[in-house]
């Protein structure tokens, strides 16, 4: 009888190795597209959110204006917001203007860091999953051909009709450590852009927060205990 050479039929009959290499990389393929799917909707809102704290913050004089008008705004902007002003705060004991825009910089660098690395969280999975998924494949087909070469030897034919089975059983692992791997590096190539695009509208959203504390330290002290209260 021939045999059914349909994908299913051929993980069913396949040995448990290779059918647990098949299973195991189905799953990362799962992995991969619900990652994409959940990561796509975050980085579209939080871009979203982020640009309409930034025009909010670009149309603002002072950080007390600033600060009042993102009181209820997006999460980032506020942190931004306030990690100036508690800077403010602490430094209004200070007459130096510089050390005062170095201090609040590096409080909102740290904002900034802390933002590209919560927004990239989980797209490690996309690099391991694209770079391991082929060669976890390969060894599902080396494990399945090794089988296929013993069952040669044991029925002790050459007969294509006998050992094409065993073949095909080990090259679909291959295939399917190929279908895991390619939408992996695909999407993790289109987020490490989305992300870096990220990360620059966050330092743009810094940048403006940072204008806004040197107008106030411009302005003079009295600005910047106003600022700071």
């Amino acid at each position: 009888m021939p045999h059914d050479l349909s994908p299913w039929s051929m993980f069913m009959a396949a040995d448990i190795v290779v059918k647990s290499v098949m299973a195991g990389l189905a799953f990362a393929s799962v992995v991969t597209w619900t990652i994409g799917l959940a990561k796509t909707l975050e980085l579209s809102a939080a871009k979203r959110r982020l640009r309409q704290a930034t025009r909010i913050l670009a149309k603002q004089t002072t950080l007390s204006e600033a600060s009042l008008a993102l009181a209820k705004a997006q999460r980032l902007g506020r942190k931004l917001i306030e990690a100036a002003v508690e800077e403010m705060h602490a430094s209004k004991q200070a007459y130096d203007k510089d050390g005062i825009k170095e201090r609040v910089v590096s409080r909102l660098h740290r904002i900034e860091l802390a933002a590209s690395r919560e927004i990239a969280r989980g797209t490690g999975w996309l690099a391991t999953i694209g770079s391991t998924a082929p060669f976890v494949g390969l060894f599902g087909t080396v494990w399945g051909i090794m089988n296929s070469f013993i069952g040669i030897s044991k029925a002790q034919t050459t007969n294509l009709a006998v050992v094409a089975p065993g073949i095909a059983e080990a090259l679909l692992a291959t295939a399917i450590g190929l279908v895991a791997a390619i939408p992996a590096v695909i999407i993790y190539n289109l987020f490490s852009r989305g992300i870096a695009g990220y990360r620059a509208e966050v330092g743009d959203a810094a940048a403006t927060v940072a204008r806004l504390v040197s107008r106030d330290l411009d302005r003079g002290r009295s600005a910047l205990q106003r600022a700071a209260e």
